[in-house]
């Protein structure tokens, strides 16, 4: 059973979103949970971030925190190969119409990138179910709203493609009574197929859309293009039924002002992250930065926590 809560960190480019993924999962490693951060950014800034050559393998950082940086050129390939098993393993019987130069044409089909995150997201969420915490630094805002997309958007055409398949096997049966086995036995794979990736999306779904399984940070900063940004990102979660977890007003000074923030996200915890005048680079920097705004981390997320 997954017991791991997942912990995304989206927002604009720039806003601080790596550097805050990194924070929290300092802080909650200080409070005695297990946490894994995962790089989904191509950008893995993570790896820059802990001064530390991260890569699919975890790393301790720190005690009771791992990190991984997911390499999604594997994860493509992996994807790609998951594909070609199954044309070869359900439709072997058409193995004589050479298939394979219909799949050179899937290496260059659109959704590639969120098929691998989400293949990569699955396999990370399998191997590290026992952690407590699951902390994503998602990549820029288009690629992670479609990785959050793709489930509802697979379960769309999964319901055509069952509804297809259903159609083909009565009109099969429509014109002639006699069934040969084989025949018989892979259209049954195709549908069994086919209904196994409805299940396997309705999950993906059903665990983005389950707030004690899935918890999404809106990172922003008090300026107007965040603003802007961090507003198409809440309506965009929305359209899909995932809901924010919370916002975190990231580089906040004594004269920056959160008005306009509080009138959109009324409804949404804000936490406050504050500007730091040192580069927050490098785990003692980290922990010296938690340790300084101890009162208000542990005021803001300690109370939050199980």
């Amino acid at each position: 059973m997954n017991k791991a809560t997942n912990i995304f960190f989206v927002g604009k480019g720039g806003v601080g979103k790596s550097t805050s993924a990194a924070l929290t999962s300092v802080f909650l490693a200080q409070k005695g949970f297990q946490v894994l951060i995962i790089s989904l950014d191509p950008a893995h800034n993570q790896s820059d971030i802990f001064e530390k050559n991260l890569s699919d393998k975890p790393f301790q950082i720190a005690p009771n925190l791992l990190a991984i940086e997911i390499d999604q050129e594997f994860w493509i390939k992996q994807y790609l190969k998951d594909i070609h098993n199954q044309i070869n393993k359900t439709y072997s019987y058409l193995t004589a119409f050479n298939l394979d130069k219909y799949f050179s044409v899937i290496k260059h089909s659109p959704c590639l990138e969120e098929y691998a995150l989400i293949l990569a997201f699955e396999q990370i969420r399998k191997d590290f179910s026992q952690l407590d915490y699951l902390i994503f630094d998602m990549p820029p805002t288009a690629l992670a709203l479609k990785f959050f997309n793709l489930p509802s958007l697979s379960m769309i055409w999964i319901e055509h493609l069952l509804a297809l398949r259903e159609e083909i096997i009565q009109k099969r049966e429509l014109i002639t009574k006699i069934k040969i086995l084989k025949k018989e036995f892979e259209r049954d794979k195709v549908l069994k197929k086919i209904e196994e990736q409805r299940k396997q999306y309705q999950t993906l779904k059903d665990t983005f859309e389950d707030r004690e399984l899935t918890q999404i940070s809106l990172v922003l900063n008090p300026d107007k293009l965040s603003h802007a940004e961090s507003i198409r990102i809440l309506k965009a979660l929305q359209n899909i039924h995932i809901s924010l977890y919370r916002t975190i007003n990231n580089k906040m000074q004594i004269d920056s002002s959160c008005t306009d923030f509080n009138e959109v996200f009324a409804d949404i915890p804000m936490l406050n992250f504050p500007y730091s005048e040192t580069p927050l680079i490098g785990i003692d920097n980290l922990q010296r930065f938690l340790k300084m705004n101890d009162d208000q981390f542990e005021k803001q997320l300690k109370k939050e926590l199980p």
